[in-house]
């Protein structure tokens, strides 16, 4: 897909940057531009390059360029949806300016408890603790088959230190997630903190992220959705305007090709309904048309969308907490919505011939993305069986809802691989893993920690077997 990005650091943008964007299109003879699932934004085909010296700070990445991915955050959620109690959207501001050079791998940065931004959808997904200021750190690099929890919090003004060192310690090899805990250890002096509990996510329902809705006591937020996720020039460029003379300092972009204002004064409000009302702009789309998550610029699946959308709206269907996606067949499996219809692939030999499109459907564990554990439930389905499946898996999400225990990675793992006693090491946190032994003191695989002699010391920091606790987390 011949299209350019523009790299929006954690989906966040001043209405002035904005501006100036919507500026470069319209000097390229555009009407419109659009959001991508990493809240990026997203040119059509036939975008120029610019000149370095009228791109400003504006980091795009051009079709024929492989390098620079965005850092998908919950800035967008702060003060408007659930959250951690110290995760403020200027910690997050702080976190993500960090970041000074374009990372060459996907990073998540989120909070557990809001809904709208998936948290594993990053190759490093850090995702906030209990403990201010520390940060659960997931890792699936791309030659990965699953996904790993590395061993210790990370202090949240270590986050892009942590973040660049593993990008150079894996950038020519693929290794393991213990190697890269030695390796980031030595390299790095970082404040960290024991793991004392598993991550916990809580399962909410899917939010409700249009319109205009009050936020605090004398502020609003608005959310703006565009089905055809086309958002017009003229339209964006006077409501920067708008933003800037509201004093709004930031814009939102979300991962569901939508985008938030937040902070719109009580006594502007007024303004804001008229100015919308006379852009004829809807902001009442249903919960059942704003749940969808689809590919950028594929006919295909706006069209199907719309099919489905119309046809369960037909049957008057709640999807309430459900979130839907459509994607073509993905080998890897790495999706972040409730329910998702697979487009299959046409074999090569029958590419000629006019066959009509089949699909997979697949629901996740629970209906909750966040266990990226997911359950073929149909294979081969014509367009025209899909929304029975849908309403029947709707009805089966209904049935089920709050039945379910929430399952936190860690206990999924588990069940994959049976716990060997894991211990660390409380001067520099080094682990010790049976399956692993300790090569470098000439320990074989299998050994257990109960099973080394007292004369044991760290492999790092030379500590005693004494400075060893057992640590009450999932086996890798």
């Amino acid at each position: 897909m011949e299209l350019t990005r523009l790299i929006i650091k954690g989906g966040v943008i001043s209405p002035g940057e904005l501006r100036e964007v919507v500026n470069m299109a319209m000097d390229q003879g555009l009407d419109s531009i659009s959001f991508g699932s990493r809240q990026d934004i997203i040119f059509p085909k036939g975008f120029k390059s610019m000149d370095k010296n009228a791109l400003g700070k504006h980091h795009f990445v051009y079709p024929d360029q492989k390098s620079g991915n965005n850092i998908v955050s919950s800035y967008v959620s702060t003060d408007i949806f659930r959250n951690t109690n110290w995760l403020t959207g200027n910690k997050f501001l702080y976190i993500l300016e960090l970041f000074k050079e374009q990372p060459k791998l996907k990073v998540n940065i989120n909070d557990p408890k809001q809904q709208l931004v998936p948290l594993f959808t990053g190759h490093l997904n850090f995702i906030a603790s209990e403990h201010e200021d520390y940060w659960y750190l997931y890792i699936r690099l791309p030659k990965w088959e699953r996904m790993e929890v590395y061993p210790v919090l990370i202090y949240s003004w270590d986050i892009a230190k942590f973040y660049y060192e593993i990008e150079r310690i894996t950038a020519e090899e693929s290794i393991g997630i213990d190697l890269i805990f030695t390796l980031v250890s030595e390299a790095l002096d970082t404040n960290n903190r024991t793991i004392d509990k598993p991550l916990n996510i809580p399962f909410y329902p899917f939010p409700y992220y249009e319109g205009m809705n009050r936020m605090g006591i004398d502020q609003y937020w608005l959310g703006l959705y565009w089905r055809n996720n086309l958002y017009n020039l003229d339209f964006l460029k006077e409501m920067c305007d708008l933003c800037l003379d509201c004093k709004i300092g930031k814009i939102c972009i979300t991962p569901w090709k939508s985008f938030i204002i937040k902070g719109i004064p009580k006594d502007r409000k007024l303004e804001w309904e008229k100015f919308l009302g006379k852009r004829g702009i809807n902001v009442r789309h249903s919960l059942l048309e704003l749940n969808w998550h689809l590919p950028v610029a594929m006919e295909w699946a706006l069209n199907l969308k719309t099919f489905l959308v119309r046809t369960l709206d037909q049957f008057d269907i709640s999807t309430y907490g459900l979130t839907f996606g459509l994607s073509e067949y993905n080998r890897d499996g790495h999706y972040f919505t409730s329910i998702v219809v697979e487009k299959n692939e046409l074999p090569p030999a029958l590419e000629s011939i006019k066959i009509r499109d089949t699909y997979n459907v697949l629901f996740a564990k629970n209906f909750d993305p966040n266990t990226r554990e997911y359950i073929v439930h149909s294979q081969d389905i014509d367009k025209l069986e899909l929304p029975t499946i849908l309403i029947e898996l709707s009805r089966k999400y209904f049935d089920e809802l709050g039945n379910s225990i929430p399952e936190t990675i860690e206990n999924q793992q588990k069940k994959e691989k049976p716990q060997l006693d894991v211990y660390q090491c409380q001067e520099c946190l080094t682990l010790y893993k049976p399956e692993y032994g300790d090569e470098s003191q000439g320990i074989p695989k299998g050994i257990l920690f109960t099973d080394l002699g007292e004369n044991y010391c760290c492999s790092l920091c030379e500590a005693p077997k004494s400075n060893f606790r057992i640590l009450e987390i999932a086996e890798n």
